[in-house]
Parts: structure tokens; sequence; C-alpha cells
């Protein structure tokens, strides 16, 4: 890429990002309530992004050979626990993470 791609590149992707940014603000002014099926929006997406990031995580395991997906099970039930115990996402996904890592790299 020239410098001048790579610039335009670049000026495309801050544009990209203020404009999701921003927008909401524009479209939905805080003078009016927000409509009904926005708040219904942001109250199911997060559930069905994480249920579809658990799918896609889960696509290329095998659970009829190898290591039979236990360390993935095992990080998942430690990702459940920790959640239900602390009630803190980040917490919940490091200690998956690193559970994860852990069983690959030295037990299986």
């Amino acid at each position: 890429m020239t410098l001048t791609q790579q610039i335009i590149t670049i000026a495309m992707c801050v544009l990209g990002t203020m404009a999701t940014r921003f927008l909401p603000f524009f479209i939905f002014s805080s003078k009016k309530p927000t409509p009904k099926y926005i708040q219904y929006l942001g109250k199911a997406l997060p559930s069905a992004i994480f249920g579809m990031l658990v799918v896609y995580c889960l696509k290329n395991v095998s659970f009829v050979s190898g290591t039979y997906g236990l360390p993935e099970i095992i990080s998942i039930l430690l990702v459940i626990g920790l959640h239900l115990w602390k009630r803190q996402m980040l917490l919940s996904i490091a200690g998956g993470t690193i559970c994860y890592m852990l069983l690959v790299q030295l037990v299986f």
C-alpha cells in the first residue's frame, strides 16, 4: 500500500467508528423516549451475542475423539461457576480463559 492508501484506509476506519458511535445520539434525542423496540434489543441482544459466541467457539470441538472436549467443558463450567458466584463478567472471562490455556498447555 502506498502512503496515500494507508491514510485513506485509516481515515475510513476512523469515520466508520465515529459514525457508529455518534449516530444513535443523532437518531434518538434525549427529549423523546427511546422506542420500545430499541429498548427490547438492548435487553435481548447481549444474551444472544454471548450464545452465538459459545456456539462459534465450540463449532470445531470434537467430543468423540482426542481430548473429548474436556478442556472446553471444564472451562465453560468454571466460567458459569465464577459468574454465578461473583457476578463479575471480566473475572468470569479471565478465569475461563486462563483455565482453558492451562489445561491445553499443561494437562491435555
